[in-house]
């Protein structure tokens, strides 16, 4: 059996290491640093660390006007609170001036679980992949976010990315190289492609064991890049396996399945099945509960592929 590590870890430790390497790096939190494991940082550099309370949208400015004086700034609190209610701040303080501006967002999907649908954002990657200038990410697993946060703090500009309460799957290795916008073949198919971010793509594995069983080959991706997102990717899987699903701890309309559509549709249109939430709020209770009540397993990602081919043309 995989570890299961949530992927705040990996963003918490990493960001350890490069405030060492880095002495520009700040964080700024809403008061929910524990949750976020921004407090990592906290411990280790108290001086470049600031909690403005319950005020996500003095995050956001806070961080902006540290970025414009040079310094590369982390701004973490939960999903639901930074994207909803930070939005506008978000929008022009950040994008709009292409600032250097990480935010990284723990307590996104169903898998917050108990917290409840007040605190599990299911629309957070729709609503930062329309800004200009902001690139989305959502790691599979703890390694991912990792890698993921070294290279924000390398490459300027804004950033999004979505971290997980729930202990997920190392599907990785260290040695693995990560790229954004890059996708990852984590297991190569003919029959159907099945295109995850997030826990999903741990899901998307089991849904191809059980299609193999019933003689479906199936291609399992990791698009852990929502934005940009890697078109030659989709593009490939399109023409090679003929049908594709979608998996995402999200709502249906605007994040991965909808990125994925837009390059199918334009380029080579193929049968597409989309497993996400079905425009409806969160509910409390047990993250394997709630996957189950959403419809969000590997068994519905399997029942979705065996849809996908039946539509192929003959």
């Amino acid at each position: 059996m995989s570890e299961m590590v949530p992927t705040r870890d990996g963003f918490g430790h990493e960001l350890v290491k490069l405030g060492k390497e880095n002495e520009k790096i700040v964080v700024l939190s809403g008061d929910l640093e524990d949750a976020t494991r921004a407090e990592y940082f906290k411990f280790e550099y108290p001086e470049r660390f600031f909690n403005l309370g319950i005020a996500e949208q003095d995050v956001v400015g806070t961080a902006a006007g540290l970025s414009m004086q040079g310094f590369t700034a982390f701004a973490c609190s939960f999903a639901v609170f930074m994207t909803n209610r930070a939005y506008d701040m978000l929008r022009l303080d950040v994008c709009y001036n292409n600032l250097d501006v990480k935010v990284v967002c723990s307590h996104a999907g169903v898998t917050v679980g108990e917290d409840g649908a007040s605190a599990q954002c299911l629309e957070d990657l729709a609503i930062m992949r329309v800004l200009p200038n902001m690139r989305v990410v959502c790691p599979a697993d703890t390694l991912e976010a990792a890698k993921a946060t070294r290279q924000m703090a390398d490459v300027p500009g804004p950033f999004y990315m979505r971290t997980s309460r729930a202990p997920f799957p190392v599907l990785s290795k260290e040695s693995d190289p990560f790229e954004f916008g890059k996708a990852k073949i984590i297991k190569d198919g003919s029959d159907v492609t099945l295109i995850g971010c997030g826990l999903m793509v741990s899901e998307s594995l089991k849904a191809a064991e059980i299609l193999k069983k019933d003689g479906i080959d199936a291609r399992v991706i990791n698009m852990h890049t929502i934005k940009p997102l890697d078109k030659d990717a989709v593009n490939k899987a399109a023409l090679e396996t003929g049908a594709i699903v979608t998996a995402e701890e999200h709502q249906m309309f605007g994040g991965l399945g909808s990125a994925v559509a837009e390059v199918v549709v334009q380029n080579n249109a193929v049968p597409m099945e989309m497993i996400a939430v079905q425009d409806i709020f969160g509910e409390t209770g047990k993250p394997q509960q709630l996957l189950e009540r959403f419809q969000l397993t590997g068994n519905d990602i399997a029942v979705a592929a065996k849809k996908a081919i039946k539509r192929k043309k003959k």
